[in-house]
Protein backbone atom coordinates (compact mmCIF):
# COMPACT_ATOMS: atom_id res chain seq x y z
CA UNK A 1 0.00 0.00 0.00
CA UNK A 2 3.28 2.33 0.68
CA UNK A 3 4.11 2.51 -2.85
CA UNK A 4 0.45 3.72 -4.10
CA UNK A 5 0.94 6.69 -1.61
CA UNK A 6 3.92 7.38 -3.05
CA UNK A 7 2.22 7.74 -6.47
CA UNK A 8 -0.69 9.38 -5.17
CA UNK A 9 1.91 11.64 -3.84
CA UNK A 10 3.79 12.52 -7.06
CA UNK A 11 0.83 12.91 -9.14
CA UNK A 12 -0.90 15.33 -6.62
CA UNK A 13 2.26 17.54 -6.62
CA UNK A 14 1.95 16.85 -10.82
CA UNK A 15 -1.54 18.40 -10.50
CA UNK A 16 -0.05 21.27 -8.36
CA UNK A 17 2.88 22.18 -10.30
CA UNK A 18 0.43 21.67 -13.43
CA UNK A 19 -1.87 24.15 -12.40
CA UNK A 20 0.67 26.50 -11.53
CA UNK A 21 2.50 26.34 -14.39
CA UNK A 22 -0.83 26.94 -16.37
CA UNK A 23 -1.35 30.07 -14.16
CA UNK A 24 1.86 31.49 -15.32
CA UNK A 25 1.27 30.57 -18.92
CA UNK A 26 -2.06 32.74 -19.13
CA UNK A 27 -1.04 35.30 -16.83
CA UNK A 28 2.03 35.94 -17.31
CA UNK A 29 3.81 34.43 -20.61
CA UNK A 30 1.01 34.39 -23.12
CA UNK A 31 0.30 38.10 -22.39
CA UNK A 32 3.93 39.44 -23.24
CA UNK A 33 4.59 37.88 -26.73
CA UNK A 34 8.10 39.27 -27.07
CA UNK A 35 9.00 36.94 -24.45
CA UNK A 36 8.04 34.17 -26.20
CA UNK A 37 10.04 35.22 -29.22
CA UNK A 38 12.86 35.51 -27.53
CA UNK A 39 12.52 31.46 -26.84
CA UNK A 40 14.58 29.27 -28.80
CA UNK A 41 12.98 26.78 -31.63
CA UNK A 42 12.93 24.33 -29.22
CA UNK A 43 11.97 26.49 -26.39
CA UNK A 44 8.86 27.70 -28.68
CA UNK A 45 7.93 24.44 -28.96
CA UNK A 46 7.98 23.06 -25.75
CA UNK A 47 6.00 26.32 -24.48
CA UNK A 48 3.76 25.56 -27.55
CA UNK A 49 2.77 21.70 -26.74
CA UNK A 50 2.81 22.59 -22.69
CA UNK A 51 0.11 25.10 -23.59
CA UNK A 52 -2.25 22.78 -25.37
CA UNK A 53 -1.64 20.40 -23.39
CA UNK A 54 -1.28 21.65 -20.34
CA UNK A 55 -5.18 21.26 -19.14
CA UNK A 56 -4.87 17.77 -20.26
CA UNK A 57 -2.37 16.88 -18.26
CA UNK A 58 -3.43 18.76 -14.83
CA UNK A 59 -7.22 16.88 -15.58
CA UNK A 60 -5.80 13.12 -15.43
CA UNK A 61 -2.95 13.73 -12.46
CA UNK A 62 -5.87 15.17 -10.25
CA UNK A 63 -8.24 11.91 -11.82
CA UNK A 64 -5.02 9.34 -10.97
CA UNK A 65 -4.66 11.05 -7.85
CA UNK A 66 -8.40 10.91 -6.50
CA UNK A 67 -8.96 7.71 -8.05
CA UNK A 68 -5.71 6.52 -6.15
CA UNK A 69 -7.16 8.07 -2.53
CA UNK A 70 -10.51 6.57 -3.13
CA UNK A 71 -8.89 2.94 -3.62
CA UNK A 72 -6.73 2.99 -1.28
CA UNK A 73 -8.70 4.81 1.61
CA UNK A 74 -12.40 3.63 0.21
CA UNK A 75 -11.97 0.77 -1.37
CA UNK A 76 -12.44 -0.46 -5.21
CA UNK A 77 -15.68 -0.39 -4.82
CA UNK A 78 -16.17 2.26 -3.31
CA UNK A 79 -14.09 3.97 -6.11
CA UNK A 80 -16.11 2.45 -8.58
CA UNK A 81 -19.47 2.71 -7.44
CA UNK A 82 -18.28 6.60 -7.52
CA UNK A 83 -16.25 6.94 -10.16
CA UNK A 84 -18.58 5.39 -13.06
CA UNK A 85 -21.83 7.03 -12.34
CA UNK A 86 -19.83 10.50 -12.10
CA UNK A 87 -18.11 9.52 -15.49
CA UNK A 88 -21.21 8.60 -17.37
CA UNK A 89 -23.85 10.74 -15.96
CA UNK A 90 -22.10 13.78 -16.08
CA UNK A 91 -21.01 13.26 -19.48
CA UNK A 92 -24.21 13.04 -20.32
CA UNK A 93 -25.05 15.43 -19.30
CA UNK A 94 -22.25 17.55 -21.09
CA UNK A 95 -23.32 16.07 -24.41
CA UNK A 96 -27.04 17.06 -23.45
CA UNK A 97 -25.78 20.22 -22.90
CA UNK A 98 -23.60 21.01 -25.60
CA UNK A 99 -26.55 19.54 -28.08
CA UNK A 100 -29.17 21.22 -26.93
CA UNK A 101 -28.71 24.09 -24.50
CA UNK A 102 -29.96 21.66 -21.30
CA UNK A 103 -29.56 21.74 -18.60
CA UNK A 104 -26.23 24.27 -18.70
CA UNK A 105 -27.69 27.09 -21.01
CA UNK A 106 -26.17 27.01 -24.66
CA UNK A 107 -22.29 26.43 -25.24
CA UNK A 108 -19.72 25.12 -26.61
CA UNK A 109 -16.06 24.12 -25.60
CA UNK A 110 -13.26 25.32 -27.83
CA UNK A 111 -9.43 23.63 -28.10
CA UNK A 112 -6.73 22.81 -25.32
CA UNK A 113 -8.59 20.22 -23.09
CA UNK A 114 -8.19 17.05 -25.39
CA UNK A 115 -9.96 14.82 -27.43
CA UNK A 116 -13.52 15.69 -27.87
CA UNK A 117 -16.82 13.01 -27.78
CA UNK A 118 -18.86 12.93 -30.66
CA UNK A 119 -17.27 16.27 -31.76
CA UNK A 120 -18.67 18.15 -28.55
CA UNK A 121 -17.41 17.34 -25.00
CA UNK A 122 -13.64 16.69 -23.96
CA UNK A 123 -12.76 13.70 -22.47
CA UNK A 124 -10.86 15.52 -20.13
CA UNK A 125 -14.38 16.75 -18.93
CA UNK A 126 -16.14 14.28 -17.53
CA UNK A 127 -13.23 13.12 -15.24
CA UNK A 128 -13.02 16.52 -14.01
CA UNK A 129 -16.86 15.84 -12.65
CA UNK A 130 -15.55 12.85 -11.07
CA UNK A 131 -12.10 14.09 -9.27
CA UNK A 132 -13.95 17.21 -7.63
CA UNK A 133 -17.20 15.58 -7.07
CA UNK A 134 -15.75 12.92 -5.11
CA UNK A 135 -13.98 14.95 -3.10
CA UNK A 136 -17.01 17.17 -2.18
CA UNK A 137 -19.14 14.08 -1.68
CA UNK A 138 -16.31 12.42 0.64
CA UNK A 139 -15.85 16.07 2.82
CA UNK A 140 -19.90 16.59 2.95
CA UNK A 141 -20.84 13.03 4.35
CA UNK A 142 -17.55 12.42 6.34
CA UNK A 143 -18.46 15.94 7.90
CA UNK A 144 -22.42 15.46 8.44
CA UNK A 145 -21.51 12.16 10.60
CA UNK A 146 -20.36 14.05 13.33
CA UNK A 147 -23.95 15.26 14.17
CA UNK A 148 -26.35 13.12 15.56
CA UNK A 149 -28.70 12.95 12.48
CA UNK A 150 -31.06 10.42 11.41
CA UNK A 151 -29.52 7.94 8.93
CA UNK A 152 -31.65 9.51 6.35
CA UNK A 153 -30.70 13.20 6.80
CA UNK A 154 -26.95 12.48 6.80
CA UNK A 155 -27.44 10.78 3.57
CA UNK A 156 -29.79 13.29 1.70
CA UNK A 157 -27.27 16.03 3.68
CA UNK A 158 -24.28 15.03 2.18
CA UNK A 159 -25.60 14.71 -1.44
CA UNK A 160 -27.16 18.63 -1.50
CA UNK A 161 -24.03 19.96 0.45
CA UNK A 162 -21.63 17.94 -1.91
CA UNK A 163 -23.49 19.35 -5.10
CA UNK A 164 -23.32 22.61 -3.31
CA UNK A 165 -18.82 22.26 -2.48
CA UNK A 166 -18.98 21.44 -5.99
CA UNK A 167 -21.05 24.08 -7.93
CA UNK A 168 -19.27 26.55 -5.70
CA UNK A 169 -16.57 25.74 -7.77
CA UNK A 170 -17.98 26.68 -10.53
CA UNK A 171 -18.82 30.23 -9.59
CA UNK A 172 -15.21 31.10 -9.99
CA UNK A 173 -13.97 28.22 -12.80
CA UNK A 174 -16.73 29.21 -15.64
CA UNK A 175 -15.81 33.42 -15.64
CA UNK A 176 -11.86 31.78 -16.07
CA UNK A 177 -12.61 29.44 -18.35
CA UNK A 178 -15.27 31.16 -20.32
CA UNK A 179 -14.98 34.87 -20.00
CA UNK A 180 -11.07 35.59 -19.80
CA UNK A 181 -8.60 36.67 -22.49
CA UNK A 182 -7.79 32.72 -23.05
CA UNK A 183 -10.83 31.11 -23.12
CA UNK A 184 -11.48 26.64 -23.29
CA UNK A 185 -15.42 27.35 -23.71
CA UNK A 186 -17.95 29.73 -24.65
CA UNK A 187 -21.10 30.66 -23.60
CA UNK A 188 -23.99 30.87 -26.80
CA UNK A 189 -25.56 34.06 -24.69
CA UNK A 190 -24.87 36.34 -22.22
CA UNK A 191 -26.08 35.22 -19.30
CA UNK A 192 -27.63 36.77 -15.98
CA UNK A 193 -25.55 35.37 -13.40
CA UNK A 194 -22.23 37.19 -14.59
CA UNK A 195 -21.84 36.24 -18.27
CA UNK A 196 -23.68 32.42 -17.17
CA UNK A 197 -26.97 31.76 -17.45
CA UNK A 198 -28.66 30.98 -14.18
CA UNK A 199 -29.47 27.42 -16.34
CA UNK A 200 -26.01 26.86 -15.54
CA UNK A 201 -26.23 26.66 -11.75
CA UNK A 202 -29.19 24.38 -11.74
CA UNK A 203 -27.56 22.31 -14.10
CA UNK A 204 -24.18 21.90 -12.00
CA UNK A 205 -26.61 21.42 -8.75
CA UNK A 206 -28.62 18.75 -10.26
CA UNK A 207 -25.96 17.02 -12.07
CA UNK A 208 -23.73 16.62 -8.66
CA UNK A 209 -26.75 15.64 -6.84
CA UNK A 210 -27.92 13.16 -9.51
CA UNK A 211 -24.33 11.18 -9.82
CA UNK A 212 -23.94 11.76 -5.80
CA UNK A 213 -27.00 9.86 -5.14
CA UNK A 214 -26.33 7.23 -7.58
CA UNK A 215 -23.09 6.70 -5.78
CA UNK A 216 -25.18 6.50 -2.51
CA UNK A 217 -27.28 3.95 -3.37
CA UNK A 218 -23.94 1.48 -4.24
CA UNK A 219 -22.23 2.88 -0.75
CA UNK A 220 -24.81 2.22 1.44
CA UNK A 221 -25.33 4.12 4.84
CA UNK A 222 -22.32 2.65 6.67
CA UNK A 223 -20.11 5.58 8.32
CA UNK A 224 -17.03 6.09 6.41
CA UNK A 225 -15.25 6.87 9.72
CA UNK A 226 -12.01 9.17 7.83
CA UNK A 227 -10.00 10.89 10.15
CA UNK A 228 -9.11 14.39 9.59
CA UNK A 229 -5.68 13.13 8.14
CA UNK A 230 -7.65 11.09 5.74
CA UNK A 231 -9.41 13.90 4.16
CA UNK A 232 -6.53 15.98 3.99
CA UNK A 233 -6.44 15.08 0.16
CA UNK A 234 -9.72 15.92 -1.19
CA UNK A 235 -9.51 18.93 0.78
CA UNK A 236 -6.04 19.96 -0.48
CA UNK A 237 -7.43 18.97 -4.60
CA UNK A 238 -10.22 21.43 -4.11
CA UNK A 239 -8.52 24.19 -2.30
CA UNK A 240 -5.94 24.27 -5.62
CA UNK A 241 -8.60 23.61 -8.09
CA UNK A 242 -10.62 26.61 -6.27
CA UNK A 243 -7.54 28.99 -6.65
CA UNK A 244 -6.63 27.86 -9.91
CA UNK A 245 -9.77 29.43 -10.99
CA UNK A 246 -10.07 32.38 -8.34
CA UNK A 247 -6.92 33.65 -9.29
CA UNK A 248 -7.70 33.75 -13.30
CA UNK A 249 -11.38 35.19 -12.42
CA UNK A 250 -9.55 37.85 -9.76
CA UNK A 251 -6.62 39.15 -12.66
CA UNK A 252 -8.28 38.52 -15.82
CA UNK A 253 -11.72 39.95 -15.04
CA UNK A 254 -13.45 43.00 -13.62
CA UNK A 255 -13.92 44.10 -10.20
CA UNK A 256 -17.39 42.68 -10.32
CA UNK A 257 -16.42 39.00 -10.33
CA UNK A 258 -15.35 39.55 -6.98
CA UNK A 259 -18.98 38.66 -5.92
CA UNK A 260 -18.80 35.53 -7.57
CA UNK A 261 -15.79 34.40 -6.13
CA UNK A 262 -17.11 35.74 -2.74
CA UNK A 263 -19.68 33.22 -3.27
CA UNK A 264 -17.65 30.53 -4.29
CA UNK A 265 -15.55 31.38 -1.13
CA UNK A 266 -18.48 31.40 1.42
CA UNK A 267 -20.79 28.24 -0.09
CA UNK A 268 -17.20 26.21 -0.74
CA UNK A 269 -14.20 26.93 0.37
CA UNK A 270 -14.90 27.41 3.78
CA UNK A 271 -17.67 24.71 3.79
CA UNK A 272 -14.49 22.57 2.91
CA UNK A 273 -12.24 23.42 5.55
CA UNK A 274 -15.10 23.54 8.34
CA UNK A 275 -16.25 19.89 6.89
CA UNK A 276 -12.90 18.87 7.45
CA UNK A 277 -12.38 20.09 10.31
CA UNK A 278 -15.10 18.43 11.89
CA UNK A 279 -13.59 15.38 11.41
CA UNK A 280 -11.94 12.95 14.25
CA UNK A 281 -8.02 13.55 14.28
CA UNK A 282 -5.79 10.60 13.88
CA UNK A 283 -5.61 8.62 16.67
CA UNK A 284 -2.14 7.48 16.83
CA UNK A 285 -1.72 5.80 12.88
CA UNK A 286 -0.88 6.37 10.08
CA UNK A 287 -3.53 8.12 8.61
CA UNK A 288 -1.80 8.06 4.75
CA UNK A 289 -1.48 4.30 4.56
CA UNK A 290 -4.58 3.18 6.94
CA UNK A 291 -7.85 1.74 5.42
CA UNK A 292 -11.54 2.32 6.55
CA UNK A 293 -14.17 0.91 8.16
CA UNK A 294 -15.81 0.90 4.61
CA UNK A 295 -13.27 -2.27 3.63
CA UNK A 296 -14.18 -5.61 4.88
CA UNK A 297 -10.88 -7.05 6.18
CA UNK A 298 -10.17 -9.77 8.13
CA UNK A 299 -8.68 -8.68 12.15
CA UNK A 300 -6.18 -10.57 14.48
CA UNK A 301 -6.41 -9.69 17.89
CA UNK A 302 -2.57 -8.32 19.22
CA UNK A 303 -3.68 -6.29 22.17
CA UNK A 304 -3.93 -2.89 20.39
CA UNK A 305 -6.95 -0.38 20.50
CA UNK A 306 -8.52 -0.84 16.44
CA UNK A 307 -9.60 2.43 15.13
Amino acid sequence: MKHLVTVERLCLMGHSLALAFGLAGLLLVLPNPEFIAALPEVGQTAFGWSMANGGVGYILLGAITVALYAYRTLGIRHWLTFMLPAVILSLGSELLGTSTGFPFGAYGYLDGLGYKIAGLVPFTIPLSWFYVGLCCYVLARTGLQRFNLPTWAQLMGSIALGSILLTAWDFVLDPAMSQAPYPFWEFGEVGEFFGMPYRNVSGWLGTGALFMFVASLFWGSKPLNLTRAQLTVPLVVYLINFAFGAIITVTELDARYLIPTSMSIVLGVVPAIALWWMAKPAQGVDSSISGTVTRDVPTVSVGIAQK
